[in-house]
């Protein structure tokens, strides 16, 4: 199956958390921070959202960094994906 979002909604794949430290200790699960980096999958058309033009300025494969508790997660074929609306997503991460 396949996520197509509608208006101005994104859908992201978190960018794995890192399971050590730069000091190399190991940390359990419930210690790992929840991943602000995430990878863009799909993105909707854009248009009239609450009575305003949007356009989209995302495209799939950006990475990007959303707020700790943004949008809504959602599990398709066994893959965790996170569906948010382009305002918020906070920045563009460039290599």
């Amino acid at each position: 199956m396949k996520l197509k979002p509608l208006f101005d909604k994104v859908v992201l794949k978190k960018v794995e958390a890192a399971e050590t430290t730069k000091s190399g200790i190991v940390l359990p699960g419930s210690a790992q921070e929840k991943p602000q980096v995430s990878l863009v999958v799909a993105v909707g058309p854009g248009g009239l959202v609450d009575g305003k033009e949007v356009a989209m300025t995302v495209n799939v494969g950006d990475k990007v960094i959303i707020g700790k508790y943004s949008g809504t997660e959602v599990k398709l074929d066994g893959t965790d994906y996170q569906i948010v609306s382009q305002s918020d997503i906070l920045a563009v991460v460039e290599d």
